[in-house]
């Protein structure tokens, strides 16, 4: 015996179960999805690479700290079996100043790049010298005292430097005395006796090195002044400039830093403090911010297969035909591949030419495959407007940072409205 179905409508064809077959395409799309922001990510870590291994040729991030007096002290112990011993006095400037100028060039590696400046630096200041009481039996050994400067990458030393203390000229020597303040740096050995009660000071320093260039407040006042043409500075650490400005041709800031300000005296013995912990300055921010923002772009894949499968579907409902779940299938790779699209260009022509481009390119290519299925340019169109309006919504959202999130929810509670409007006129599921 035969049965007839009198309903011709196919299975596939109901409009809930089509929606369930979508929805399920959807979470599977999850996971390329999840695997472009897995190659974003190791783009990313091989750009960071590529900049360590130009900082690492060249020199990396710089702490300026010093100078510092450093007078050794020999301490007798009251007890008879004791050991004498020796301790190290540091001794903090009155007052410091330095200010130089920056010149900051790009260099590449590959398809990548790092930033990297030399600068010329002029310090100056004054050192007082109190009475060295360390409460024990002492010995103050005043002709081994040295000035220590913490410099946090010595390769970025450029020729001699020449520390003058008024009455004469003295050459750096290689290295630290000691690494109770510094890890790394040079020396001058000092000139000073019991009798001494200031030393003025002055130096030249020519350095370099990339990415960021930072100071210690070691002065009981401490002025600095920093020049550049780099246009895109970032400042960081414990103190923010007092002045500033910036520009298209460069910046420049100024600190001033009490001893007040700091988490450290004037002077102490031995490890009791670090003096680069208080340290701040200038980051030569490279605006190639492309990587964060492709990322942040895949973050929204869903939000994007969600919507054009709606827009299908309405346009299913508009114009009475009916598309395979396979064309769904084909549409959501095409916006998959954008983000792809989108970091691939990106490296050669920055965030905002590549994200035009490709998503000039998906619109295209969704709107030309559509119009050969359904055939009704008035429909292709309206698709077309709805994909250009959410790839510039997300455009948007991209480029706020501080009301990114404000943004994104209202743009969505005003797409759902849409959804349910079209949703209540096109009568869904009424028929079923």
């Amino acid at each position: 015996m035969k049965i007839e179905i009198s309903d011709n409508k196919k299975w596939h064809q109901s409009l809930t179960i089509k929606m369930m077959m979508l929805a399920f395409l959807g979470l599977f799309l999850l996971a390329p999805l999840e695997m472009i922001k897995e190659i974003i990510r190791e783009r990313q870590k091989t750009s960071e690479e590529a900049k360590k291994e130009i900082t690492t040729q060249w020199a990396g991030k710089q702490i300026i700290s010093g100078p510092v007096l450093n007078v050794p002290v020999r301490i007798i112990p009251l007890k008879k079996e004791a050991e004498p011993y020796k301790t190290i006095f540091h001794l903090m400037p009155e007052n410091l100043k330095m200010d130089g100028n920056i010149q900051t060039e790009k260099r590449h590696r590959s398809i990548y790049q790092a930033v990297i400046y030399t600068g010329e630096m002029n310090i100056s200041g004054l050192f007082k010298i109190p009475e060295i009481n360390t409460g024990e039996n002492q010995e103050i050994l005043w002709d081994e005292a040295y000035y220590s400067v913490g410099i946090s990458d010595n390769r970025g030393i450029k020729g001699k430097v020449i520390l003058n203390d008024g009455t004469s000229d003295i050459e750096a020597v290689p290295g630290l005395n000691d690494s109770e303040l510094f890890a790394s740096g040079i020396t001058f050995p000092a000139i000073v006796s019991k009798e001494t009660s200031s030393i003025p000071f002055s130096a030249k320093l020519s350095i370099s090195g990339s990415e960021s260039l930072g100071f210690s407040p070691l002065g009981k006042t401490t002025d600095i002044s920093i020049a550049s043409p780099w246009s895109s500075p970032g400042f960081n650490g414990k103190f923010l400039p007092v002045e500033r400005t910036i520009s298209e041709s460069g910046f420049d800031a100024k600190w001033m830093i009490t001893n007040l300000n700091r988490n450290f005296p004037q002077s102490w013995t031995g490890r009791s403090y670090n003096p680069e912990s208080d340290s701040f300055g200038v980051d030569f921010v490279l605006m190639v911010d492309h990587y964060q923002k492709s990322l942040r772009s895949a973050k929204y894949g869903i939000l994007f297969i969600a919507f054009a499968f709606l827009a299908l579907i309405f346009a299913e409902l508009a114009t009475g035909d009916s598309l395979h779940v396979f064309h769904y299938i084909l549409v959501a790779l095409a916006l998959v591949l954008f983000f792809s699209l989108l970091n691939s260009l990106s490296e050669h022509t920055g965030f905002n030419a590549a994200y035009i481009i490709s998503a000039l390119s998906t619109i295209t290519l969704i709107s030309v495959f559509l119009n050969a299925l359904i055939k009704k340019p008035k429909t292709v169109l309206l698709i077309f407007s709805l994909l250009v309006f959410l790839y510039s919504f997300i455009f948007i959202l991209l480029t706020l940072n501080d009301y990114a999130y404000l943004a994104g929810n209202i743009g969505l509670f005003i797409l759902l409205a849409v959804t349910m409007i079209l949703s209540v006129r096109l009568r869904l599921f009424r028929k079923e």
